[in-house]
């Protein structure tokens, strides 16, 4: 975990000092993901399956969620597990049901003149649900519910099988509190490749979508990168790649507590990336042994490690310059563990996910709290929020004019019109001021 001295940095070192890891923009992967992407526009699903048979060593499977296969998915669970799932499922629903946008009032600019905006869900949503290494089940709940309360029609996910082929029982279960009708079991870039231009495999067709949600490796990231930038090709929520927390402690923080908060995700991927900022050096040397305590024991510790290896602890000279930190690194998670910490939270303008106080671990916000864990990295929370209902929704204006309203307004077009050099536009403002 590299120390870093905020002060002692100009702009540039500053920057230096909170790039992402560089396997994030490697070269390689771009060329590895366009060469998949280039043999399944040409190939099709056959393409497919052998890139997925070369990395996912498996065919890709239709896994159909009837209520046979859910009832034995719940089968091979613990109770306790099943109950935790719905709870986690239904917290989900009511957080997105509640922040799901609503058509606006009607706003009259001018007498006979007004304007609302109407919400309507998109056609087709694919779903991209990390797994492999860990059944990530929670990033279909984060999605699959969020699309269903949106009314997307179509829901196409996939998740890259288990190392024996299979599908974990939990994903099963998720699958079926999110109402889901069928999960492909297919990962990585080849699964991008098929959510974007559509395949026909063994076990039936993946339509090709509108638009690709979903966090993945830098793999899956690139590819919905490179599918964003197709002629026709289909949206993108957001760059969702390696996972990443901020953690800002001042003096009063527990250091087993900050530990603990960094390693849960430096645990996901050795590109993750963790950071820890703080005022106190004493805060920064204890929580980094602690770190190395709980390494010994924790059964990811390898890919923790290598996660590390990317790690920052940056020592500022007071609160307000950590702020000033989170805001130029545009963290997917912020932890703020400070005394008042809900003090700094007007300061904040750049965060996927902010987690205020002690009590708000990010793993509590990563499985049931009910906001969305799919959030922008790489610096993207600077411009863009996490998925929420209305990713899975496009707003439209609707437009009422009156006989008297466009007499009041067409005279005002018109000539704006042809002081931009329009002359058909001002003529169609003509024809409506006529009595």
């Amino acid at each position: 975990m590299r120390q870093i001295e905020w002060s002692s940095l100009d702009g540039q070192g500053r920057l230096d000092a909170l790039a992402r890891p560089t396997r994030r923009t490697d070269g390689e992967v771009a060329e590895i993901v366009a060469t998949i992407f280039a043999e399944v526009d040409q190939r099709g699903g056959a393409a497919v399956a052998d890139w997925a048979e070369r990395i996912d060593g498996a065919r890709p499977r239709r896994i159909a969620i009837t209520d046979q296969a859910v009832a034995e998915a719940r089968a091979a669970l613990p109770p306790a597990d099943t109950r935790a799932l719905r709870v986690a499922a239904e917290n989900v629903r009511v957080f997105h049901q509640f922040t799901r946008p609503e058509d606006s009032a009607w706003v009259e600019t001018t007498p006979g003149v007004r304007s609302r905006l109407v919400w309507r869900p998109i056609r087709s949503a694919g779903i991209y649900v990390p797994g492999g290494t860990a059944p990530l089940f929670s990033s279909l709940l984060m999605q699959a519910i969020p699309a269903q309360v949106a009314g997307v029609g179509d829901r196409v996910v996939v998740t890259p099988p288990t190392r024996d082929g299979g599908v974990h029982p939990a994903m099963i279960v998720a699958a079926g509190e999110a109402g889901l009708d069928a999960i492909w079991l297919i990962g990585g870039a080849q699964a991008i490749a098929a959510l974007t231009f559509g395949a026909v495999l063994d076990d039936g067709e993946i339509p090709a979508c509108d638009k690709l949600f979903g966090p993945g490796n830098a793999f899956v990231a690139e590819a919905k990168k490179q599918a964003s930038t197709l002629t026709g090709g289909p949206a993108v929520d957001m760059p969702a790649g390696p996972s990443e927390l901020m953690v800002i402690a001042d003096r009063d923080a527990d250091p087993e507590i900050v530990a603990a908060d960094l390693l849960s995700q430096a645990e996901h991927d050795a590109d993750a990336q963790v950071i820890l900022v703080s005022p106190s050096r004493t805060v920064i040397a204890q929580t980094m042994a602690a770190v190395e305590r709980q390494l010994e024991t924790l059964p990811r510790a390898e890919i923790a490690r290598a996660s590390l290896a990317e790690a920052r602890a940056v020592l500022v000279a007071d609160l307000a310059a950590a702020v000033e930190v989170a805001n130029l690194y545009g963290p997917e998670h912020l932890s703020l563990q400070v005394e008042d910490a809900e003090a700094l939270v007007p300061a904040l303008t750049a965060a996927g996910a902010v987690f205020v106080g002690r009590w708000a671990a990010e793993t509590l916000g990563d499985y049931a709290a009910g906001p969305s864990h799919v959030l922008p990295t790489d610096g993207a929370a600077r411009t863009l929020g996490g998925l929420t209902t209305a990713s899975f929704m496009t707003s439209m204006s609707v437009q009422q004019v009156t006989q008297k309203g466009a007499q009041a307004l067409a005279p005002i077009a018109a000539r704006l019109a042809r002081l931009e050099g329009l002359e058909a536009h001002a003529r169609a403002a003509d024809l409506r001021m006529a009595p």
